[in-house]
């Protein structure tokens, strides 16, 4: 079986590849030309800028609004990711109860629940076909380690509003999806299984249908209130507008004076080819949830339309001096990484080492990608304005929840640019600022050094350790995550 590494993703690639698609023209620029100008300038074709321009131009229409993207619309994590739209509130509840209080929580919570329908009924009124299936989110423990942390978990998740999360003994869990040495697990409600790459291409055109203008193959070298500066075959341009956006996410590092303020996590992804009848019948699956993991170097996957296992993790974490171009061109991923992940899936299906003749789980695609991971972990929303009434605004640092997240953010910065205040404007990660990552090399040395622990401590407990590695507590405090 041939296994296709890179271009870009396995959702584009079903789509036809991403080479094969119409490019948008790029933003008309020459050494004479003055600078194109706007309303709100968007840098970043993902699902953040392209929310932010769809609920911009829904509220107003005359808004002339400008999305200028460096590859194509979709092609960031946008395009790659697990197609997990959940309510997870991204860097987990401790701190904003701490610093927010209970009520300004909840209020966040219910939100995020909020914005999982928002999605699905958008999807369903643009007549964007995403493979949206609304199955719920599994979470299961493998191991007496992983069922204490889930205890934890499900314990802090059940005493709040608005999770709605049930309890799985071991029976109940492995009846639902039939992973092997299944110890119990937690589900709720609060999420959908997508096709990412089909709702980042259905976005892109109904705003589009909407007047907002998309330039392709535009890369911005730096912003600042009221400009961005481009670069389209060498040539410099500017785009002035009252309101510049940073939709940026893990390319956030490419921008100039923000190389230290996201660092770039990289993630990958394999696909297997589709699965027969009888697979499916031992593994179960048909409520079609999305599944995750309590181990430490987590995994996450879904199960698609046209029946495959697609599950992603961690393989090398990150790219010295937080360039993103080894993980973004293309998306291939390293041999090493991708045999992690047919081992991941191999010890929680074994029934996949029965469909080919070497006895290893039928892959047919991988792929990998960058997302932005703040110093705390926590994702941020945010406008500034200067003296002479221009204005930068942001969001970004989901750290793999963006999905879901995405869309609260760009209606957010809709209320912000359109100097609104409203219930979502008062959400606790508003303004949100957190300090930068360590310059290199401390940066590589830790976030590589994080890891190794994370894996060390992963195999113990796959050896019989009962409790959660000291080393891994450590870990997490020192990451910022906890």
């Amino acid at each position: 079986m041939r296994l296709v590494n890179g271009e870009v993703s396995f959702w584009w690639h079903r789509l036809g590849g991403a080479r094969q698609r119409q490019p948008r023209p790029a933003l008309p620029s020459s050494s004479s030309s003055p600078a194109l100008e706007c309303d709100v300038a968007i840098v970043g074709a993902g699902y953040t800028g392209l929310w932010t321009a769809y609920y911009l131009k829904r509220a107003d229409p005359s808004l002339r609004v400008v999305v200028l993207e460096q590859a194509f619309a979709g092609y960031g994590a946008s395009g790659r990711n697990g197609g997990w739209l959940t309510n997870e509130i991204t860097g987990g509840v401790e701190r904003y109860l701490a610093t927010h209080g209970q009520a300004a929580l909840d209020t966040f919570q219910q939100a995020m629940n909020e914005t999982v329908a928002e999605v699905v009924r958008v999807t369903a009124a643009e007549g964007i076909d995403a493979d949206v299936h609304l199955g719920g989110e599994h979470t299961v423990a493998r191991g007496p380690a992983q069922l204490a942390r889930l205890r934890e978990l499900h314990t802090s998740m059940a005493a709040r509003p608005g999770t709605d999360v049930e309890w799985l003994d071991a029976e109940s869990a492995f009846a639902r999806i039939g992973v092997a040495g299944t110890s119990a697990a937690v589900w709720h409600p609060h999420c959908a299984r997508i096709n990412p790459a089909k709702l980042v291409s259905g976005l892109a055109d109904a705003v589009e249908r909407l007047g907002v203008e998309i330039f392709e193959g535009t890369r911005v070298v730096s912003v600042a209130p009221g400009l961005a500066r481009t670069l389209v075959d060498g040539v410099p341009g500017e785009v002035r507008a009252r309101v510049v956006v940073r939709a940026t996410e893990g390319f956030t590092a490419d921008l100039a004076g923000y190389r230290r303020e996201w660092l770039p996590m990289n993630s990958s992804m394999v696909a297997t080819a589709p699965l027969p009848p009888q697979v499916w019948d031992a593994i179960g699956w048909d409520g079609r949830a999305t599944l995750g993991d309590a181990a430490h170097v987590y995994m996450y996957a879904q199960r698609t339309a046209d029946d495959r296992i697609a599950l992603g993790g961690r393989g090398v974490p990150y790219t010295w001096g937080s360039s993103t171009a080894r993980t973004t061109a293309g998306g291939v991923t390293p041999t090493r990484t991708v045999e992690g992940l047919r081992r991941v899936l191999e010890e929680f299906f074994p029934v996949l080492r029965s469909l080919t003749p070497d006895g290893r789980a039928p892959l047919e695609h991988a792929w990998s990608g960058v997302l932005a991971v703040p110093r705390d972990w926590q994702a941020s929303v945010g406008l500034e304005r200067a003296a002479d009434g221009t204005a930068l605004a942001w969001a970004g640092g989901y750290v793999g929840t963006g999905v879901t997240a995405t869309n609260l953010a760009g209606r957010t910065l809709r209320d912000l640019v359109l100097g609104e205040r409203t219930p979502l404007t008062e959400l606790p990660w508003v303004g949100h600022r957190v300090r930068r990552w360590e310059p290199e090399p401390l940066r590589w040395l830790a976030v590589h050094g994080l890891y190794a622990t994370y894996r060390m401590a992963d195999a113990a407990e796959a050896r019989g350790r009962t409790r959660t590695s000291p080393l891994a507590v450590l870990a997490g405090k020192v990451a910022g995550n906890h």
